[in-house]
């Protein structure tokens, strides 16, 4: 089977905003996401963690599949999204864990 591949910035927003497009592939993803420092896994960790502070909920769409890509389990997912309640807030990780069903169910 086919790996699938999401679409990049540029594909999804080029034509809107090519400046935030080009900033999120060039730096974000091309620079800051390639630093030896932590390994694309760990980086997935942190960014869906995050995500799920701050109620980023609609951008878990894109990151928990790059997680799961960069080698986090469905099950490391789940506990990371329980540990993130205590921190987090509950209502926050609720509306998270609805986004992660819904990916494992398509994945």
């Amino acid at each position: 089977m086919a790996e699938k591949t999401q679409p990049g910035p540029r594909e999804l927003f080029g034509d809107l905003a090519p400046a935030l497009a080009g900033y999120s592939e060039d730096v974000l993803f091309g620079q800051a996401w390639k630093s030896p420092e932590l390994s694309l896994r760990d980086r997935s960790l942190v960014t869906v963690a995050s995500l799920i502070t701050s109620g980023s909920s609609e951008q878990l769409s894109f990151h928990i599949p790059l997680a799961r890509q960069n080698g986090v389990t469905e099950a490391e997912l789940i506990e990371t999204i329980t540990h993130m309640a205590f921190y987090a807030g509950w209502p926050k990780a609720m509306s998270a864990l609805t986004v992660a069903r819904e990916l494992f169910r398509t994945a």
